[in-house]
């Protein structure tokens, strides 16, 4: 995982640990902002989910971004245009997208806003294989 942009702790690495409770956040007030991940090998995949943590400290959001998958890191192409996606704690703070099934070793979000903070913020990322 890398990003172009943290604040504090809250580094990429706490979107794929497995703990919704840690996040990544970009860089406050600074849009556009990415997160990425190698998915370790090229697959097929056909949903992404993300997640925000679930307390209910954290009010309802919608963040808006865009998807993008590549082979080789470096040059990304569009899989997802922008678009709004509302997390909710009273619905677990989970936004899913499915996508048309697309083979990516990288997959990076682009967050061009955030209703609930000045950040790009995401807890988990979980990339659903199509099969």
């Amino acid at each position: 995982m890398w990003a172009s942009g943290v604040t504090q702790v809250y580094v990429p690495a706490n979107a794929v640990d497995g703990n919704t409770s840690t996040y990544w956040e970009s860089t406050d007030n600074a849009f556009p902002q990415w997160l990425a991940v190698d998915l370790g090998s090229a697959v097929s995949i056909s949903k992404i989910v993300m997640k925000l943590p679930p307390l209910a400290v954290w009010w309802p959001r919608t963040q808006t971004l865009s998807i993008s998958g590549s082979m080789d890191g470096s040059k990304y192409t569009p899989v997802v245009g922008l678009r709004g996606y509302t997390f909710n704690p009273a619905t677990g703070n989970t936004a899913a997208v499915s996508l048309p099934p697309v083979t990516v070793r990288f997959v990076k979000l682009t967050f061009t806003a955030n209703s609930g903070w000045p950040a790009g913020q995401l807890s988990e990322l979980m990339t659903c294989r199509h099969l």
